[in-house]
């Protein structure tokens, strides 16, 4: 028997695919504004330093952990109002 506020697998795969698609973009964004490049380094770009490779990853992560939580608590809170206990 699941918690009454877990998400569903269904829905927790829909709002994950969602979330994904959300904190790419916003990714995509946000690092042409601070950096002022196109494209964002990955673990494997030899050409780009420690620091510049870590402050991505640190961002994305940052985006895609705020992106999970708005969405994963905005359905919780959705599903609570509409409930009569």
């Amino acid at each position: 028997m699941s918690k009454p506020d877990s998400i569903s697998r269904p829905v927790s795969a829909v709002l994950g695919l969602a979330g994904g698609l959300i904190a790419g973009a916003l990714f995509k964004q946000t690092w042409k504004l601070v950096s002022g490049q196109d494209d964002a380094p990955d673990a494997g770009d030899v050409e780009r330093g420690w620091v510049e490779v870590l402050a991505a990853a640190a961002l994305q992560g940052a985006i895609v952990g705020g992106v999970k939580a708005a969405l994963n608590h905005g359905y919780l809170v959705r599903r609570h109002a509409g409930r009569s206990d």
